[in-house]
Protein backbone atom coordinates (compact mmCIF):
# COMPACT_ATOMS: atom_id res chain seq x y z
CA UNK A 1 0.00 0.00 0.00
CA UNK A 2 1.31 3.78 -0.90
CA UNK A 3 2.39 5.09 2.55
CA UNK A 4 0.63 8.33 2.60
CA UNK A 5 -2.89 5.61 2.26
CA UNK A 6 -1.81 3.39 5.03
CA UNK A 7 -1.22 6.63 6.95
CA UNK A 8 -4.75 7.44 6.40
CA UNK A 9 -6.01 4.07 6.61
CA UNK A 10 -4.12 4.42 10.44
CA UNK A 11 -5.94 8.07 10.97
CA UNK A 12 -9.88 6.70 10.09
CA UNK A 13 -8.97 3.45 12.51
CA UNK A 14 -7.60 5.90 15.25
CA UNK A 15 -10.26 8.09 15.20
CA UNK A 16 -13.09 5.38 15.44
CA UNK A 17 -11.22 4.10 18.19
CA UNK A 18 -10.56 6.80 20.23
CA UNK A 19 -14.34 8.02 19.94
CA UNK A 20 -15.40 4.44 21.36
CA UNK A 21 -12.99 4.81 24.05
CA UNK A 22 -14.33 8.21 25.07
CA UNK A 23 -17.93 6.70 24.92
CA UNK A 24 -17.14 3.82 27.18
CA UNK A 25 -15.44 6.52 29.95
CA UNK A 26 -18.56 8.94 29.61
CA UNK A 27 -21.52 6.38 29.19
CA UNK A 28 -21.58 5.95 32.79
CA UNK A 29 -21.82 9.08 34.22
CA UNK A 30 -25.49 8.78 31.96
CA UNK A 31 -25.47 12.10 30.20
CA UNK A 32 -25.56 9.53 26.95
CA UNK A 33 -28.87 8.32 27.21
CA UNK A 34 -29.02 6.45 23.87
CA UNK A 35 -28.09 2.67 23.94
CA UNK A 36 -24.48 2.23 21.93
CA UNK A 37 -23.48 -0.70 20.40
CA UNK A 38 -19.74 -0.51 20.51
CA UNK A 39 -17.56 -1.24 17.58
CA UNK A 40 -14.04 -1.30 19.21
CA UNK A 41 -11.90 -4.23 17.78
CA UNK A 42 -13.50 -3.69 13.92
CA UNK A 43 -12.02 -0.57 12.72
CA UNK A 44 -10.34 -2.08 10.11
CA UNK A 45 -13.62 -3.43 7.90
CA UNK A 46 -15.38 0.22 8.07
CA UNK A 47 -11.70 2.08 7.13
CA UNK A 48 -10.74 -0.81 5.04
CA UNK A 49 -13.54 -0.31 2.94
CA UNK A 50 -14.73 3.62 2.97
CA UNK A 51 -10.89 4.55 2.35
CA UNK A 52 -11.85 3.78 -1.53
CA UNK A 53 -15.47 5.91 -1.43
CA UNK A 54 -16.34 8.86 -2.30
CA UNK A 55 -19.43 11.36 -1.53
CA UNK A 56 -20.99 9.76 -4.68
CA UNK A 57 -20.80 6.72 -3.14
CA UNK A 58 -23.45 5.86 0.03
CA UNK A 59 -22.88 3.52 2.79
CA UNK A 60 -26.23 2.31 4.95
CA UNK A 61 -25.27 1.02 8.53
CA UNK A 62 -27.06 -0.91 11.34
CA UNK A 63 -27.43 -0.63 15.18
CA UNK A 64 -23.24 -0.88 15.31
CA UNK A 65 -22.63 2.32 13.18
CA UNK A 66 -20.27 4.39 14.74
CA UNK A 67 -17.31 3.04 12.62
CA UNK A 68 -19.31 2.97 9.23
CA UNK A 69 -20.39 6.66 9.92
CA UNK A 70 -17.00 7.90 11.35
CA UNK A 71 -15.09 6.21 8.53
CA UNK A 72 -17.26 8.03 5.81
CA UNK A 73 -16.68 11.39 7.18
CA UNK A 74 -19.43 12.23 9.65
CA UNK A 75 -18.84 15.33 11.67
CA UNK A 76 -17.71 14.44 15.06
CA UNK A 77 -19.19 17.47 16.41
CA UNK A 78 -22.84 16.60 15.24
CA UNK A 79 -21.95 12.56 15.95
CA UNK A 80 -21.48 13.79 19.90
CA UNK A 81 -24.26 16.09 19.93
CA UNK A 82 -26.32 13.36 18.62
CA UNK A 83 -25.65 10.91 21.58
CA UNK A 84 -26.16 13.49 23.89
CA UNK A 85 -29.44 14.77 22.69
CA UNK A 86 -28.15 17.98 21.80
CA UNK A 87 -29.10 20.46 19.23
CA UNK A 88 -27.01 20.35 15.93
CA UNK A 89 -27.07 16.48 16.30
CA UNK A 90 -26.59 14.68 12.83
CA UNK A 91 -30.40 13.71 13.35
CA UNK A 92 -31.43 16.44 15.45
CA UNK A 93 -30.78 15.09 18.68
CA UNK A 94 -33.43 12.96 18.18
CA UNK A 95 -32.10 9.75 16.74
CA UNK A 96 -29.52 8.47 19.23
CA UNK A 97 -26.38 6.26 17.95
CA UNK A 98 -28.78 4.00 16.22
CA UNK A 99 -30.15 6.41 13.90
CA UNK A 100 -27.27 8.44 12.51
CA UNK A 101 -28.06 9.96 9.00
CA UNK A 102 -25.68 12.35 7.10
CA UNK A 103 -27.10 12.20 3.17
CA UNK A 104 -24.37 15.46 2.69
CA UNK A 105 -21.58 12.64 3.82
CA UNK A 106 -23.29 9.88 1.97
CA UNK A 107 -24.57 8.25 4.75
CA UNK A 108 -27.82 6.99 4.58
CA UNK A 109 -29.28 6.06 7.61
CA UNK A 110 -28.76 3.41 10.34
CA UNK A 111 -31.12 0.82 11.18
CA UNK A 112 -31.60 -0.66 14.77
CA UNK A 113 -33.85 -3.54 12.80
CA UNK A 114 -32.11 -6.31 12.34
CA UNK A 115 -31.01 -6.37 8.05
CA UNK A 116 -33.10 -3.81 8.12
CA UNK A 117 -30.63 -1.51 5.90
CA UNK A 118 -30.20 -4.36 3.77
CA UNK A 119 -33.35 -3.34 1.30
CA UNK A 120 -32.90 0.05 1.78
CA UNK A 121 -29.26 -0.03 0.62
CA UNK A 122 -30.63 -2.22 -2.68
CA UNK A 123 -32.95 0.36 -2.97
CA UNK A 124 -30.11 3.31 -2.97
CA UNK A 125 -28.31 1.19 -5.41
CA UNK A 126 -31.12 0.90 -7.70
CA UNK A 127 -31.88 4.58 -7.85
CA UNK A 128 -28.32 5.04 -8.71
CA UNK A 129 -28.24 2.28 -11.33
CA UNK A 130 -31.39 3.81 -12.49
CA UNK A 131 -30.21 7.83 -13.17
CA UNK A 132 -26.60 6.77 -14.39
CA UNK A 133 -25.12 7.37 -10.87
CA UNK A 134 -21.19 6.87 -10.86
CA UNK A 135 -21.12 6.01 -7.01
CA UNK A 136 -21.89 2.66 -5.61
CA UNK A 137 -23.61 1.55 -2.04
CA UNK A 138 -22.04 -0.13 0.50
CA UNK A 139 -24.67 -1.96 3.03
CA UNK A 140 -22.82 -3.29 6.60
CA UNK A 141 -24.49 -5.91 8.66
CA UNK A 142 -23.76 -8.70 11.36
CA UNK A 143 -23.30 -12.30 10.83
CA UNK A 144 -27.03 -12.43 12.48
CA UNK A 145 -28.86 -9.99 9.85
CA UNK A 146 -28.43 -13.29 7.32
CA UNK A 147 -30.46 -15.58 9.36
CA UNK A 148 -33.43 -12.82 8.09
CA UNK A 149 -35.58 -13.83 4.72
CA UNK A 150 -35.33 -10.03 3.56
CA UNK A 151 -31.17 -10.61 3.18
CA UNK A 152 -31.59 -13.53 0.90
CA UNK A 153 -34.42 -11.76 -0.99
CA UNK A 154 -32.34 -8.10 -1.35
CA UNK A 155 -29.30 -10.30 -2.30
CA UNK A 156 -31.52 -12.42 -5.04
CA UNK A 157 -32.90 -8.73 -6.36
CA UNK A 158 -29.40 -6.91 -6.28
CA UNK A 159 -27.86 -10.04 -8.56
CA UNK A 160 -30.56 -10.39 -10.67
CA UNK A 161 -30.57 -6.21 -11.39
CA UNK A 162 -27.00 -6.12 -11.40
CA UNK A 163 -26.98 -3.29 -9.11
CA UNK A 164 -23.74 -1.53 -7.51
CA UNK A 165 -24.02 -2.77 -4.05
CA UNK A 166 -21.50 -4.11 -1.77
CA UNK A 167 -22.67 -6.33 0.81
CA UNK A 168 -20.47 -6.14 4.06
CA UNK A 169 -21.34 -9.02 6.93
CA UNK A 170 -18.96 -8.24 9.58
CA UNK A 171 -19.16 -11.95 10.92
CA UNK A 172 -17.94 -11.19 15.30
CA UNK A 173 -19.63 -14.52 16.13
CA UNK A 174 -22.59 -13.89 17.75
CA UNK A 175 -25.88 -12.37 17.04
CA UNK A 176 -26.33 -10.83 20.60
CA UNK A 177 -25.42 -13.44 22.68
CA UNK A 178 -26.14 -16.27 20.39
CA UNK A 179 -23.37 -17.91 19.08
CA UNK A 180 -23.76 -18.91 14.50
CA UNK A 181 -23.12 -22.63 15.15
CA UNK A 182 -26.49 -22.36 17.35
CA UNK A 183 -28.35 -20.46 15.08
CA UNK A 184 -27.35 -21.83 11.69
CA UNK A 185 -26.79 -25.20 9.83
CA UNK A 186 -24.45 -24.10 7.61
CA UNK A 187 -20.52 -23.56 8.33
CA UNK A 188 -19.80 -21.43 5.33
CA UNK A 189 -22.31 -18.84 4.06
CA UNK A 190 -19.92 -18.42 1.06
CA UNK A 191 -20.65 -20.69 -1.47
CA UNK A 192 -24.96 -20.00 -0.64
CA UNK A 193 -23.53 -16.42 -1.83
CA UNK A 194 -21.74 -17.11 -4.58
CA UNK A 195 -24.78 -19.40 -5.96
CA UNK A 196 -26.64 -16.07 -6.66
CA UNK A 197 -23.97 -15.65 -9.08
CA UNK A 198 -22.50 -13.14 -6.53
CA UNK A 199 -18.45 -12.56 -6.41
CA UNK A 200 -17.63 -13.59 -2.72
CA UNK A 201 -14.56 -12.50 -0.67
CA UNK A 202 -13.90 -13.99 2.77
CA UNK A 203 -11.32 -12.43 4.39
CA UNK A 204 -9.41 -11.34 8.07
CA UNK A 205 -11.12 -8.15 9.14
CA UNK A 206 -8.90 -7.78 11.68
CA UNK A 207 -6.07 -7.01 8.96
CA UNK A 208 -6.74 -3.81 7.57
CA UNK A 209 -4.64 -3.80 4.83
CA UNK A 210 -6.08 -7.09 3.91
CA UNK A 211 -9.72 -5.54 4.12
CA UNK A 212 -8.48 -2.40 1.89
CA UNK A 213 -7.12 -4.52 -0.73
CA UNK A 214 -9.44 -6.95 -0.98
CA UNK A 215 -12.26 -4.34 -0.94
CA UNK A 216 -10.92 -2.31 -3.63
CA UNK A 217 -11.43 -4.91 -5.86
CA UNK A 218 -14.51 -5.70 -4.95
CA UNK A 219 -15.58 -1.93 -5.37
CA UNK A 220 -13.64 -1.81 -8.80
CA UNK A 221 -15.70 -4.61 -10.27
CA UNK A 222 -18.81 -2.95 -9.01
CA UNK A 223 -18.15 0.58 -10.46
CA UNK A 224 -17.11 -1.38 -13.80
CA UNK A 225 -21.46 -2.46 -13.85
CA UNK A 226 -20.28 -6.03 -13.23
CA UNK A 227 -23.14 -5.64 -9.87
CA UNK A 228 -22.91 -6.79 -6.49
CA UNK A 229 -20.39 -8.14 -4.14
CA UNK A 230 -19.91 -9.77 -1.52
CA UNK A 231 -17.19 -9.40 1.63
CA UNK A 232 -17.44 -11.84 4.69
CA UNK A 233 -15.19 -10.01 7.05
CA UNK A 234 -14.84 -12.46 10.02
CA UNK A 235 -14.02 -10.23 13.20
CA UNK A 236 -14.55 -10.04 16.73
CA UNK A 237 -16.20 -7.44 19.09
CA UNK A 238 -14.47 -6.69 22.51
CA UNK A 239 -17.52 -5.35 24.57
CA UNK A 240 -20.48 -6.10 25.60
CA UNK A 241 -23.41 -6.47 22.71
CA UNK A 242 -24.78 -3.27 23.97
CA UNK A 243 -22.82 -0.59 26.96
CA UNK A 244 -19.46 -0.87 27.46
CA UNK A 245 -19.02 -3.51 30.09
CA UNK A 246 -17.14 -6.52 30.16
CA UNK A 247 -19.65 -9.25 28.96
CA UNK A 248 -17.50 -12.40 30.30
CA UNK A 249 -19.31 -12.69 33.63
CA UNK A 250 -22.75 -13.93 32.20
CA UNK A 251 -21.39 -16.64 30.72
CA UNK A 252 -21.82 -16.70 26.64
CA UNK A 253 -17.88 -16.37 25.88
CA UNK A 254 -15.13 -16.55 27.68
CA UNK A 255 -12.30 -14.06 29.01
CA UNK A 256 -10.06 -16.04 26.87
CA UNK A 257 -11.89 -15.50 24.29
CA UNK A 258 -11.62 -11.69 24.39
CA UNK A 259 -7.94 -11.61 25.33
CA UNK A 260 -7.52 -14.23 21.84
CA UNK A 261 -8.94 -11.15 19.79
CA UNK A 262 -7.30 -8.09 21.58
CA UNK A 263 -4.52 -10.00 20.65
CA UNK A 264 -5.32 -9.10 17.17
CA UNK A 265 -6.14 -5.80 17.81
CA UNK A 266 -6.19 -4.43 13.77
CA UNK A 267 -4.95 -0.72 15.28
CA UNK A 268 -2.02 -2.42 16.60
CA UNK A 269 -1.31 -4.11 13.34
CA UNK A 270 -1.05 -1.66 11.19
CA UNK A 271 0.88 0.39 13.74
CA UNK A 272 3.48 -3.09 13.37
CA UNK A 273 2.81 -2.37 9.53
CA UNK A 274 3.97 1.59 9.68
CA UNK A 275 6.97 0.94 11.52
CA UNK A 276 8.35 -1.60 8.78
CA UNK A 277 7.02 0.26 6.09
CA UNK A 278 8.29 4.08 7.56
CA UNK A 279 10.94 3.21 9.56
CA UNK A 280 12.40 7.19 10.00
CA UNK A 281 9.06 8.51 10.30
CA UNK A 282 5.98 6.28 11.77
CA UNK A 283 7.11 6.91 15.16
CA UNK A 284 6.34 10.41 15.46
CA UNK A 285 3.30 10.78 12.68
CA UNK A 286 1.31 8.05 14.88
CA UNK A 287 1.68 9.43 17.99
CA UNK A 288 0.93 12.66 16.22
CA UNK A 289 -2.02 11.28 14.85
CA UNK A 290 -3.40 9.64 18.01
CA UNK A 291 -2.28 13.86 19.83
CA UNK A 292 -4.76 15.25 17.09
CA UNK A 293 -7.70 12.82 17.46
CA UNK A 294 -7.79 12.58 20.95
CA UNK A 295 -8.10 16.28 20.88
CA UNK A 296 -10.98 16.74 18.46
CA UNK A 297 -12.22 13.84 20.27
CA UNK A 298 -12.37 15.73 23.76
CA UNK A 299 -13.56 19.18 22.18
CA UNK A 300 -16.44 17.51 20.34
CA UNK A 301 -17.28 15.88 23.49
CA UNK A 302 -16.88 19.92 25.37
CA UNK A 303 -19.29 21.07 22.85
CA UNK A 304 -21.74 18.62 22.55
CA UNK A 305 -22.40 18.84 26.44
CA UNK A 306 -22.63 22.50 25.99
CA UNK A 307 -25.31 22.66 23.02
CA UNK A 308 -28.59 23.04 24.43
CA UNK A 309 -31.30 19.86 24.33
CA UNK A 310 -32.98 19.36 21.44
CA UNK A 311 -36.51 20.50 21.35
CA UNK A 312 -40.08 19.87 19.48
Amino acid sequence: MEIEKAYELYSMMTEIRLVEEAIAREYPAQEIRTPVHLYTGQEAIAAGVSIHLSDEDYVVSNHRSHGHCLAKGMDLEAFFKELYGRQGGVSGGWGGSMHLCDMSRGIAGTSAIVAGGVPIGAGIALKQKISGDRGITVVYFGDGAVDEGVFWETLNFAALKKLPVLFVMEDNKFASQTPSEDRQAYEDITPIVSAYGVPVFKLDGNDPLTVAEVSGRAIEGIRKGRGPAFLCCKTYRWLAHVGPSDDTNTGYRTREEVTYWQNRCPLARMGQYLEVADPENSALRVEAIKLRWAAAVARAIEQAKEAPYAVD
